[in-house]
């Protein structure tokens, strides 16, 4: 069930909690594209999906739980933030990978694609969030 709320601009937000398999990466980015079509923001749809693509898979691998829940809201005029909470408390760690490395680049990507991100540890999980931004807002 996806749950709205008034976001810091009055926006509804939206969230949903997923099992923690490789699928929900595909959901979320559903729910994605339905709260930029409705908020009129399609431009950010391209980095939005990759963003929440990433943080899925990276809870899906490194998270024991069985579940995660994926939200995004308007924070402002041309801003959104997606976020995963899983129930581990191990924060990401950012990478620099060898060439011959085939995975670990995941929050190099984030790191290009967002205005900003981060990790907020709590007693039952994280959650890892990300700002992406158009234009002047970022």
């Amino acid at each position: 069930m996806t749950a709205a709320r008034a976001t810091s601009i009055g926006e509804p937000g939206y969230s949903q909690a997923f099992s923690c398999v490789p699928e929900s990466s595909r959901h979320a980015r559903d729910l994605v594209s339905t709260a930029l079509r409705v908020w009129g923001l399609e431009a950010l749809l391209d980095d939005a999906s990759l963003v929440t693509s990433e943080l899925v898979a990276n809870a899906v691998q490194h998270s024991a739980g069985r579940c995660l829940v994926f939200s995004i809201e308007r924070s402002a005029q041309f801003r959104v933030r997606v976020r995963v909470t899983d129930q581990s408390r191990v924060r990401p760690v950012l990478r620099c990978p060898s060439e011959e490395e085939t995975k670990g680049r995941g929050l190099l990507l984030l790191s290009a694609l967002a205005a900003d991100w981060g990790t907020d540890v709590h007693t039952s999980g994280k959650t890892v969030w990300a700002d992406i931004a158009y234009g002047a807002a970022t």
